[in-house]
C-alpha cells in the first residue's frame, strides 16, 4: 500500500488580531512513506548530541530565536548553530512542503479565518489531485494543537481524499513534525520581515534581511511542493 504522511503545524491562533500575533499559518510537510529517512534522521540526532542535548531533544525554533527556554543560557552563535542544523537536516531529506497563511487584521472572526484557509488548502489539493490520488492512504499527524485546525483539516480532506486517517503525536516522537515546526518559523519570520514587524530579538538573530532571504528562504524553497513536482517532470522520473 502507498502511503503519504502529512506532518502539520500552525503558528498563531484564531483569535482577535494582536500585533504580537497578526499571522496565521498551516504548514503541511509531505513524505512518501517508501522513503526511507531514518539515516538522515540518526546523523541528525548526532549531530544535536554534539551540540549537548540529548539525542531525542525536540527542536523548538521559535525559541531557539527569542532566546526562551530551553535555550536562554546559549549565546546567539550556539542558538544559530542549533538552527542551521535544523535547516540543513531539512534540506537534505527526500520531503516537500506548502504553507497557507492568512493576515488576521482582514479577518473578522474565527468562521472566516477558517473558511479562508479552508479555501487554500482545497485548491491545492484539486490542483494537485492526481498526485495524491496515486497513494492508497493519507495519514495526517498533528499534534491537536487547536480544535480549529483539526476540524479544518478533517473537514477538507475527508471531503476532497478518498482515504484519509488521523493520528494525534507528539511533536517530540517525529522530527518530520518538528521541520514543519521550522517551516512555519521561517514563513512567519518572511512575513513579519515583508511588514517590518520584526522584534529586538529576532533583528538580532537574523541580522541582514539579504542574508536570511538568500541563506534560509532562497535554499528552503526548493522543498516547495510545486518545485518538487517541476523538477520531477523536467527529470521525466517518478516521484
Amino acid at each position: 500500500m502507498k502511503e503519504l504522511g502529512i506532518f502539520v503545524d500552525e503558528s498563531g491562533d484564531f483569535g482577535a488580531y494582536d500585533h504580537h500575533s497578526p499571522f496565521y499559518i498551516i504548514t503541511m510537510v509531505f513524505h512518501d512513506q517508501e522513503i526511507n529517512l531514518s539515516d538522515s534522521i540518526q546523523k541528525f540526532n548526532r549531530e544535536i548530541k554534539l551540540l549537548g542535548f540529548p539525542e531525542n531533544h525536540c527542536i523548538h525554533n521559535g525559541p531557539i530565536i527569542r532566546k526562551e527556554k530551553p535555550y536562554e543560557q546559549l549565546d546567539i552563535k550556539e542558538r544559530r548553530r542549533i538552527l542551521n542544523k535544523m535547516v540543513s537536516f531539512t534540506r537534505q531529506l527526500d520531503i516537500s512542503f506548502k504553507t497557507f497563511h492568512i493576515e488576521k487584521k482582514h479577518i473578522t472572526g474565527t468562521v472566516e479565518a477558517s473558511g479562508k484557509l479552508s479555501k487554500q488548502i482545497s485548491t491545492f489539493i484539486q490542483k494537485n489531485y492526481e498526485s495524491f490520488l496515486s497513494y492508497d492512504k493519507v495519514k495526517v499527524y498533528y499534534d491537536n494543537g487547536q480544535i480549529e485546525v483539526t476540524r479544518l483539516l478533517s473537514s477538507v480532506l475527508h471531503a476532497l481524499l478518498p482515504e484519509v486517517e488521523f493520528r494525534k503525536v507528539f511533536p517530540s516522537d517525529y522530527r518530520l513534525f518538528q521541520v514543519a515546526d521550522l517551516l512555519c518559523t521561517l514563513e512567519l519570520t518572511r512575513m513579519k520581515m515583508d511588514n517590518k514587524m520584526l522584534s529586538r530579538h529576532e533583528l538580532n538573530f537574523w541580522g541582514k534581511e539579504s542574508i536570511f532571504r538568500k541563506n534560509y528562504l532562497k535554499e528552503i524553497s526548493r522543498k516547495e511542493y510545486e518545485y518538487q513536482l517541476n523538477t520531477c517532470a523536467k527529470e521525466r522520473r517518478k516521484c
